[in-house]
């Protein structure tokens, strides 16, 4: 039981020093590392006939993933023998619990970073087109010359969107489901996906990882987009939010996105790939606010869902 309690205030401590302090040093960053890895693996495999390229970019990311899944359950499984060699009340023995795991945890989150992104490119489109043009250039692989001041914002609030899950909702919910190796076992597949599951040299060595992201994020992603709703107090119909969803080639990033463009009432548009709640008009500088406020909450609401999901244990105990 006072390691569900942990579990439980580890969520929170995570999410806590999320805000505070945001990321830690690149040299101990564990998706740091899982990058490296990535990228010292990846080049070999783009030289490879496509048969073989896909074999090893299958190959390549299972020894990954039982890699960083290892170590995610000896630091767990460490800390946890660690606090329980100690003699301590139980209470204190779970606070202490809690905050260590916490600190393990926040690595794979990173919500304030994903927040302080979208807000400098707010401001920089405040100082110029050109400027918000090259802070865009942070947080999406599009090419953002072309894009036009509005064009620069939805960017701007697709990427908040769709990044809520990937940076936040995910890690939470596979880390509810099997703890910090689920954690570290989610960042590592959305790390190989962004790195090597796009069309061009990776198209082949990347196949595996896309899919594998994709089926990862299947539930988290549209946990996001009722998260959303949650944190707007609006419901603007699973009908409409499926609807919106269908319209981006990803079976994931559309619901979030979707929801955000619903709850905003702004269109949010990718040249030549969609146009989600394509009547509306285009976000202003206040909507981008509106979506960050909104993100924000919807961040709260996950760590709660989560803590309260680990929680289900005790209940259970206690009904026995």
């Amino acid at each position: 039981m006072a390691w569900i309690l942990a579990c439980m205030l580890a969520v929170l401590v995570a999410l806590w020093v999320d805000r505070l302090w945001g990321e830690p040093p690149a040299w101990v960053h564990p998706v740091v590392v899982m990058g490296r890895y990535l990228g010292l693996m990846g080049p070999a495999l783009t030289h490879l006939p496509a048969p073989l390229a896909l074999l090893g970019g299958a190959m390549a990311w299972c020894l990954g993933a039982c890699l960083v899944t290892a170590v995610g359950l000896a630091m767990e499984l460490g800390w946890h023998w660690l606090v329980s060699t100690l003699a301590w009340p139980a209470w204190a023995s779970a606070i202490l619990a809690g905050l260590g795991l916490g600190l393990l945890l926040k690595p794979f989150l990173a919500w304030r970073m994903l927040r302080d992104e979208v807000h400098q490119v707010e401001q920089a489109l405040g100082q110029s087109l050109q400027a918000g043009q090259t802070q865009l250039r942070r947080l999406v692989s599009r090419d953002v010359h072309q894009l036009d001041d509005v064009g620069v914002r939805e960017s701007a609030i697709e990427s908040l969107a769709e990044n809520l899950n990937d940076s936040l909702v995910a890690p939470l919910f596979w880390f509810a489901l099997l703890g910090l190796p689920g954690a570290a076992l989610y960042r590592f597949a959305n790390t190989a996906d962004a790195m090597w599951g796009h069309r061009g040299p990776y198209e082949w060595a990347g196949k595996w990882a896309a899919k594998l992201d994709d089926l990862l994020s299947w539930l988290p992603a549209r946990l996001t987009a009722l998260l959303l709703c949650a944190a707007a107090g609006c419901w603007p119909g699973l009908a409409r939010m499926r609807a919106q969803a269908r319209l981006t080639p990803s079976p994931n990033g559309g619901w979030p996105m979707g929801a955000m463009a619903l709850l905003l009432g702004v269109s949010l548009r990718k040249p030549g790939a969609y146009a989600l709640n394509e009547q509306a008009g285009a976000p202003l500088a206040r909507h981008t606010q509106a979506a960050l406020l909104m993100a924000g909450r919807a961040a709260w609401l996950a760590a709660l869902v989560s803590a309260l999901v680990q929680a289900v244990p005790l209940v259970i105990g206690w009904g026995r």
